[in-house]
């Protein structure tokens, strides 16, 4: 595996994550864990910026890693 494909494939579970603290927040009544869901939320999506960073950083380094699959 490369380091683009392992780096897309962080990218992909991290939105997931993301994804899923949303659904969390939105699921329970107690305001505590709706507080903690919203926040790691938040995390994730700082976490999802940083990674497209990253793998846009490598594919502009490397070019074979821009083509098409």
């Amino acid at each position: 595996m490369t380091v683009i494909n392992k780096l897309e494939q962080a990218l992909a579970s991290t939105k997931g994550l993301a994804a899923d603290m949303k659904t969390f927040a939105m699921d329970t009544d107690n305001q505590e864990a709706k507080t903690m869901f919203n926040q790691l939320a938040t995390t994730m999506e700082n976490t999802v910026q940083q990674i497209q960073g990253r793998v846009d950083f490598v594919k502009n380094e490397e070019p074979q890693y821009n083509q098409p699959q």
